[in-house]
């Protein structure tokens, strides 16, 4: 599985990085490694919790990250 992280800078110099793939997933940081690095976390906890809710396949994962 590849999720694609968007980024954005925002007006006051913050970046923000969102999975679009897996909702709720949305990060902010004061420079662009730190808001992906954020939300690579949150994407992990977001699947972590879809699999223990058997809201996902529960077979083994790859989950890789790329910037879009």
């Amino acid at each position: 599985m590849t999720f694609t992280i968007e980024l954005e800078r925002e007006t006051d110099g913050r970046w923000l990085a969102e999975v679009p793939a897996l909702p709720g997933t949305m990060c902010y940081g004061a420079d662009r490694n730190e808001a992906m690095a954020k939300v690579q976390a949150l994407a992990l906890r977001v699947i972590a919790e879809r699999l223990e809710h058997r809201e996902a396949p529960a077979e083994l994962l790859n989950v890789t990250f790329e910037a879009a």
